[in-house]
Parts: C-alpha cells; sequence; structure tokens
C-alpha cells in the first residue's frame, strides 16, 4: 500500500510538472511534492512508523492532487487508466511501472521532434529535484526512478496479467484518454506500445 499509493503520489507531482498547461502555481506545489516524495517514500516504505516520512508523503499526494487538477497528467495516467481496466493491480503500481518507460520516450520524442520545448529542461529539473544533485542529467533521474520502484519490489506489468497481445488495444485507448492531454508531446501508437514492453 504504502509503494503503490507513495509512487502514484509522485507520479501524480512530475506528469503535471512536464506538461505544458504547467504554471507557477502549480510548479511549487509539484515542486515540493516531488523534493518530500523523493526524500521520503523509501524511508516510509522501509519503515512505516516513520511519522515525518509519511508526513511527506501525504503532503506529496496532497500537492500532486492540487498539481494534477489545475495541470493535467500525462502518458504515465494515460496507460494506466486503459491498463488498471484489464489487470487486477494497484493504480500506483501500474503508473509505477510505466513510469521511467514513459520518461524516456516522452524525452526522445521531444529531442527528435521539438528539440527546444520547454519539457526537455524540465525533465532534467525534476531530475535534479529527485537526486538533490544540481549537476543530475535526465539519464540521472531514469535511472532514480528505476532503482526506487525496484527497491519498493514493484512488478512489471507482465507479471501482474497484462499480455503482449493486447498493448495494441492499450495503445489504441490510451490515445484517446483525457489524462494524454497533458503529455508534453504526442506519442504515437507505436511508442506507446514500445513503452508496454518496456515496462514488463
Amino acid at each position: 500500500m504504502t509503494a503503490s499509493s507513495g509512487l502514484d503520489a509522485l507520479t501524480q507531482c512530475l506528469e503535471p510538472y512536464v506538461t505544458p498547461k504547467a504554471n507557477p502555481a502549480t510548479d511549487a506545489v509539484a515542486a515540493q511534492g516531488l523534493r518530500r516524495g523523493a526524500r521520503s517514500l523509501r524511508r516510509a516504505y522501509e519503515h512505516g512508523d516513520d511519522r515525518e516520512a509519511r508526513e511527506d508523503m501525504a503532503l506529496c499526494s496532497f500537492f500532486g492532487g492540487v498539481a494534477l487538477a489545475n495541470a493535467k497528467l500525462g502518458a504515465v495516467h494515460g496507460l494506466a487508466g486503459v491498463v488498471g481496466g484489464m489487470v487486477d493491480a494497484p493504480h500506483g503500481a501500474v503508473c509505477a511501472a510505466l513510469l521511467a518507460p514513459v520518461v524516456e520516450a516522452n524525452v526522445r520524442a521531444l529531442r527528435e521532434r521539438d528539440p527546444d520545448a520547454p519539457a526537455v529542461g524540465r525533465y532534467t529539473e525534476v531530475a535534479r529535484l529527485l537526486t538533490g544533485a544540481d549537476d543530475a542529467t535526465v539519464a540521472d533521474g531514469v535511472d532514480w526512478l528505476r532503482t526506487t520502484v525496484s527497491a519498493l519490489d514493484v512488478p512489471p506489468l507482465g507479471a501482474v496479467g497484462l499480455q503482449a497481445a493486447r498493448y495494441t488495444e492499450v495503445a489504441e485507448k490510451a490515445a484517446r484518454a483525457s489524462s494524454m492531454q497533458g503529455n508534453p508531446v504526442k506519442l504515437s501508437e507505436d511508442e506507446l506500445v514500445a513503452v508496454l514492453h518496456a515496462a514488463s
């Protein structure tokens, strides 16, 4: 429960931070949520009685809710909503499995199609918020996400029953999902299928 809900909270801070609909108000709460989640998620998971860590995660969740309500989400939630209707797995765990692959797909697509987009720099800012390192790169941020997801024992999508034969169906439905409206770049169905492969 701590891993699933905590990773969902973190995702709900990350996605609004990179969306084109972000604004100074959502940036402030999303950044604060990312900082608190980064420093306390693993502590809350490993030491459930750590009240300070629990408070940080409660605030991370709250800040994520404020941010997403005002700046939208992205492909993680666009895919997770569809996958959640197909398999019996916690929503946050599905989001967590998708998180690093979506970040990689978005950054790759942005660099290929719109290298001057603000979101390219925002992913670097996310990496620095997560790692606490002023010189962190997007790759460092992805590594942090993968390491954290692994440390919290989140299963890949294949382990919770999502079959590869359904990836195209998921991608088609996710492409029409309202959460996709906040993604910083339009991902093709082929790119979404590749994300599902990477998350499995």
